[in-house]
């Protein structure tokens, strides 16, 4: 199963934290982790495997939001900051569209994402 983690600057921290926590279900579970590059890169450095996509700004939500459209990408984690402005915010919005169009799990907060894993 593929699993996509995106998070934004301030959250990336929050994000590695979260897989952490979960690294071993993932594990047992078999679960493929994409990500957009930086947030990759961050998970990478704890040691987490992870594919990178392009940084979201690049094109790294569009690239997800495709895998979500083509029924690759079976659940999205996007620890989301709504305080900030986002550049890609069109990306994001065409993104969180496509999982409700396809009707793919998308948490956006660690409240949420917990549910999700809880459910694999």
């Amino acid at each position: 199963m593929e699993i996509a983690i995106i998070a934004h600057d301030g959250k990336k921290a929050e994000m590695v934290q979260f897989l952490n926590q979960h690294k071993v279900k993932f594990q047992e579970k078999n679960i493929c982790i994409i990500s957009t590059g930086t947030t990759g890169g961050k998970v990478e450095k704890a040691g987490i495997e992870v594919t990178k996509l392009l940084s979201g700004p690049l094109g790294g939500d569009a690239q997800i939001a495709a895998r979500v459209a083509e029924g690759i990408c079976k659940m999205v984690i996007f620890f989301r900051d709504p305080l900030e402005k986002h550049p890609h915010e069109p990306d994001v919005n065409m993104l969180m569209r496509l999982c409700d169009v396809h009707d793919v799990p998308l948490a956006t907060n660690p409240a949420t994402a917990e549910l999700l894993v809880k459910a694999l």
